[in-house]
């Protein structure tokens, strides 16, 4: 990738594309990338660093949507069972089969109710029982069966689960288990389109830290948050894929009307070797008794990845969980997994995003009934605004590439173009070239720790981070022997090689998005320090600065995640 400078200086020049996406998360990402993939260049600017708002909050599954068949959403399971096998193909170096069982205290609880829903009869959701669980079940078999990857679902009674998993509540009936998948680091797929969407399309650029702004002369103003400096930019076509933040985009665009209407969803790492041994790779999926869905994560041999709430909010920037919310994530557990000692002190790591969804006037509505679909909308060029926007609405991580197909061949024509490649074929960022088989990946791991230096086990851990891209970390790392002192798992050639290649601009972007140190738990203070001091070398920061960068991330910390450093 180039650097950041080297794009402000195309911006200066005034050599951009036309093309103007507004949001980096996964959607204006998943366009970015499509779009390049067609020959045609966009200017895609984020107000933060890529993937820092609802993108870097997510549930951390890739899935197709059991809970939709419920609301009778059976397109678009359809679509995301289809996009899940893809992105399990696409980039199996982050994203994983998950086996997933769901506890039921009941057999036959809940049948009529799931019928209504389904046939839109009625929109509450519901308590269910085994047999509407495994009715929904063969259903999602049935979707999935042109392009299987993983086994059918199962129904086993509650003896032969608790035999395999003993944290199980006593007032268990059954288990269904099914199969889904996980995504061990969204922030780099979405890191990986980038770069793959400015690999084949040397025009095309992507710009954190720049801000869309409000409109004068009919171009649009960006406001790079770094420097403080404004530029305005004339776009064709302006595409906002801002999310949570579409009705604030609109309003600078002179745009009327609202659109989203989102819910924050707070998640939690715990630390709990205990139960991670016990769920043995398996998620647990539940709906609660106020009819959300919740899921118990596996992350590691120590760590659980727990959540989520659903809370109505009106603001876009309402990403502060409560410690209301995190008690409600307690509560909701203890029912399913008695045994297990919730601890407020075992929270390693805490994270809310506000879910882009569409706005509801009926506010008796349940939160959980709100679609999860994803549509576009146009809007003609007017006389202050001289340029047609496209903008989306609503959408979810499973689904960003079908919805980014949707949207390209829609602004296609507008270009005189055909779309030439699809990219459901594509690999992503670090799964081109990686070899197929886990035979002959362990031989080609094997082969890079030979030529490197570096020994198997740490290549290892590179492959699972970049996929193919691992070869150049272990060459750096091979080169050089400097080693952290206070941070476990990374190496400073590996910090140093993220922040010269992959548009690094503040030490948070590293601690919280270019690595899962945070998410781990491994933010001490002498470990940020250290990073830190190799952010500061990459990046030319003076002393001034690196402190403030370390002041700023341990402030985030302690304010955003409720994590305190020391």
């Amino acid at each position: 990738m180039l650097t950041r400078s080297d794009l402000l200086e195309r911006l200066r020049a005034g050599a951009i594309p036309d093309l103007l996406i507004i949001g980096g998360g996964i959607n204006g990402v998943g366009v970015f990338r499509d779009l390049a993939a067609q020959g045609v260049p966009a200017l895609l600017v984020e107000a933060g660093d890529f993937a820092s708002g609802t993108s870097a909050a997510p549930s951390r599954l890739i899935h197709g949507g059991l809970r939709y068949l419920e609301t009778g959403e059976t397109g678009l399971v359809r679509e995301a069972l289809t996009e899940r096998n893809l992105l399990l193909k696409n980039a199996p170096h982050v994203v994983h089969p998950q086996p997933v069982w769901i506890p039921l205290r009941s057999w036959h609880g809940g049948a009529l109710s799931a019928a209504l829903r389904f046939f839109r009869l009625k929109k509450t959701p519901g308590r269910k029982g085994a047999i509407p669980v495994a009715l929904g079940l063969k259903a999602y078999d049935w979707f999935d069966r042109k392009h299987r990857s993983m086994p059918r679902h199962r129904i086993m009674s509650a003896r032969h689960a608790r035999r395999e998993m003993s944290a199980l509540a006593p007032d268990v009936k059954a288990v269904a288990e099914y199969y889904d998948a996980r995504i061990t680091h969204p922030e780099r797929l979405v890191l990986e389109l980038i770069a793959d969407a400015e690999s084949d399309c040397a025009e095309a650029m992507a710009l954190p830290y720049m801000a869309a702004g409000r409109l004068k002369d009919g171009r649009v103003t960006l406001h790079d948050k770094l420097s403080g400096k404004e530029y305005r930019v004339p776009p064709k076509l302006v595409i906002n894929a801002s999310g949570a933040w579409v009705d604030r985009v609109h309003k600078d665009l002179e745009i009327p009307g609202r659109l989203m209407g989102g819910t924050r969803g707070t998640h939690m790492v715990m630390r709990n070797p205990q139960l991670a041994a016990d769920l043995g790779g398996r998620m647990l999926y539940f709906e609660t008794d106020d009819f959300r869905a919740c899921l118990v994560l596996p992350l590691d041999a120590s760590h659980v990845y727990v959540g989520t709430t659903d809370v109505r909010t009106d603001d876009p920037d309402d990403r502060d969980y409560t410690e209301a919310e995190v008690q409600y994530i307690f509560d909701v557990l203890r029912p399913v997994l008695p045994s297990v000692d919730w601890r407020d002190e075992d929270s390693v790591f805490t994270m809310a995003g506000v879910r882009p969804l569409p706005f509801q006037d009926d506010k008796v509505r349940a939160s959980g009934a709100i679609s999860r679909d994803h549509r576009f909308n146009r809007y003609a060029p007017e006389a202050s605004r001289p340029f047609e926007t496209v903008t989306l609405i609503g959408g979810k991580w499973t689904t960003y590439r079908a919805f980014a197909e949707q949207v390209t061949d829609a602004i296609l024509p507008l270009y005189g173009c055909k779309r030439r490649i699809g990219t459901d074929r594509l690999p992503i960022g670090g799964a081109r070239d990686l070899p197929e088989t886990q035979a002959k990946r362990d031989d080609w791991i094997q082969e890079m720790a030979s030529k490197t230096g570096v020994d198997v086990a740490r290549c290892t851990v590179l492959v699972e981070r970049y996929g193919a891209k691992a070869s150049a970390f272990a060459q750096a790392e091979g080169r050089d022997e400097r080693r952290f002192q206070s941070l476990e798992g990374y190496c400073p050639a590996e910090i140093e090689l993220v922040c010269r290649t992959e548009r690094v601009s503040r030490l948070e972007d590293v601690v919280l998005r270019r690595t899962l140190m945070a998410f781990e738990g491994r933010t001490s203070r002498a470990a940020i320090e250290e990073v830190a001091d190799v952010v500061a070398g990459a990046s030319g920061w003076e002393r001034a600065e690196r402190d403030a960068q370390i002041m700023q991330t341990v402030a985030l910390m302690r304010e955003r995640h409720r994590v305190s450093v020391s």
